[in-house]
């Protein structure tokens, strides 16, 4: 049975990263008490060592500040007060990462407490590390800047780490915002929007260069100590992205899933209604995102992605894809080509 989180569930520690909410409320002069509206919260819960939020009540303390604000670089300077984060010592682990390597490795295998609205994973394909973010628990319009917070975090980690900033590429699964020149000052030039993936690219010869503030021992060890941290249940979203992953080629079905997960099909249906999303839409998202990694990675063709993902004809396969991006494959390959 997998094990997860619902949006419902009272998971996220509210130290330290919901209190970093009320924290940079305060330092804007805010009030605290719009910025806790509708998510039944004092301040003071959020001042308290040992106390837990649901990942609903988080989201909507970071919409309310977001409107609070009204300035479209808030979002990035949330982020940069995120990573290493004070989850213990999986916190204590990333802190010392003695490459980008380790620092790729050890932020996924803990996201569920250092980024637990937002799951990252990577890999290393064509000269490129690629690290792309999935939904964990259902952002919807926070999505944009739940993107954002999480880029500017890991740009301002690895710059504070390798004592360089790093030659970060952006990609973005939304139209260009009115004001990208606060994604210009906070990542970086390298932006491209209407991607279909909210993704950081690097070359890969940076994943192995040695970061003067890192100690393989002490990370190492850190790690050996963070287990508690490491069990944490990953979001719904999140679990279920990871199942279908690993058995796109079989075409999962919503019964064998929700089997797994330990539930009917209806309670499958219900969770991922909660959650705004369903069961064909979250196939969808992983197959689209096999398609892209194979297209970028590997070179592939039509006929090859189809008969990875299972589709009897390369025809059946492109009407698919487009519905899923509203291009076809041709159109992106082309996009990715030259966006490169």
């Amino acid at each position: 049975m997998i094990r997860f989180s619902t949006s419902a569930d009272a998971c996220i520690p509210a130290l330290p990263q919901p209190a970093l909410l009320l924290e940079f409320a305060r330092s804007q002069e805010l009030p605290e008490t719009a910025l806790m509206r509708g998510s039944r919260l004092l301040p003071q819960a959020l001042d308290t060592a040992g106390g837990r939020i649901t990942p609903a009540q988080y989201l909507q303390l970071l919409e309310n500040l977001l409107k609070l604000a009204g300035s479209p670089d808030t979002s990035f300077l949330l982020g940069q007060q995120m990573l290493p984060g004070q989850a213990g010592a999986i916190s204590h682990a990333l802190l010392h990462a003695p490459d980008l390597r380790h620092a790729l490795d050890l932020l996924c295998a803990g996201h569920a407490r250092l980024t637990p609205l937002l799951c990252p994973r990577w890999r290393e394909a064509d000269g490129m590390a690629v690290l792309y973010w999935s939904d964990s628990f259902g952002a919807h319009s926070l999505r944009p800047a739940l993107v954002e917070m999480h880029m500017a975090a890991l740009v301002s980690l690895c710059r504070w780490l390798s004592g360089a900033r790093l030659p970060w590429r952006f990609c973005f699964n939304r139209a260009a915002p009115r004001h990208v020149e606060q994604h210009e000052v906070h990542l970086g030039s390298a932006l491209r929007f209407n991607c279909h993936l909210d993704a950081m690219l690097v070359d890969a010869s940076c994943l192995d260069q040695p970061w003067p503030r890192g100690s393989n021992v002490v990370s190492a060890l850190a790690l050996r100590q963070a287990e508690a941290e490491l069990q944490a249940a990953p979001g719904l979203l999140a679990a279920l992205y990871d199942y279908l992953l690993e058995h796109v080629r079989c075409a999962p079905s919503l019964e064998q899933a929700s089997a797994t997960f330990g539930f009917s099909a209806a309670t499958m249906k219900r969770h991922l209604q909660r959650h705004g999303t369903h069961f064909q839409a979250e196939l969808d998202q992983v197959r689209s995102h096999v398609a892209l990694y194979l297209f970028l990675a590997q070179r592939a063709d039509n006929e090859a992605v189809a008969h990875y993902l299972g589709f009897h004809d390369a025809a059946n396969f492109r009407r698919s894809f487009k519905r899923w991006t509203g291009l076809t494959p041709g159109l992106l390959r082309e996009g990715l080509a030259i966006q490169a």
